[in-house]
């Protein structure tokens, strides 16, 4: 299962809505994940080390099972099913690893205040990862709209039809300074 990093946050010129950016940290493929305002700020707001004077909800999540003797092992987006996306939170309690339904922004905004890894199941970078001409910045896709990658299985029709709002969006990024940028 790939590990990723939080390559940056952007706002989609599209919908003016928050799009994480993770990056597989053995290559250069990317997974853009549509967030909403409030989980794009409170990642921001850990990443970028700013202090607020109050708890946020995820800094009060990781409190809560730090507190009943739990620890978050790792995060992991494990699904992708009509435009969206699943993730899991793994905690280990007393030696028992839980398994915890999450969205993604919620678990990714708590890997950052655990400082834990996040993982991201392959067939999800297989259907919305998207890999960068180096030199121009932009996506690469083959005739199918499938991510140029050996080995990467064909998205069936409907597939495809169903992740038109990624494609659009991916379609009109230009991150050729995606390096350049802090989240």
């Amino acid at each position: 299962m790939p590990e990723m990093s939080i390559d940056s946050i952007r706002v989609s010129l599209v919908n003016y809505q928050r799009v994480v950016i993770l990056k597989e940290k053995e290559s250069d493929r990317y997974l853009p994940i549509w967030v909403g305002p409030a989980e794009a700020d409170a990642i921001t707001v850990k990443l970028q080390e700013i202090s607020v004077p109050r708890p946020l909800t995820h800094d009060l999540l990781s409190n809560i099972i730090e507190s009943m003797g739990g620890k978050v092992s790792h995060i992991i987006v494990n699904e992708l099913q009509d435009d969206t996306f699943f993730a899991k939170i793994v905690l280990d309690v007393e030696g028992k690893t839980i398994n915890i339904d999450s969205r993604p922004s919620d678990a990714i905004a708590l890997a950052v205040r655990t400082q834990v890894t996040i993982f991201v199941e392959e067939q999800v970078l297989d259907k919305a990862g998207i890999e960068l001409d180096k030199e121009t910045g932009q996506p690469l896709l083959n005739d199918e709209g499938n991510s140029k990658e050996g080995g990467t299985p064909k998205i069936r029709e409907e597939e495809l039809r169903s992740l038109s709002a990624f494609r659009d969006f991916i379609e009109e990024l230009n991150l050729e300074d995606l390096d350049k940028d802090s989240p």
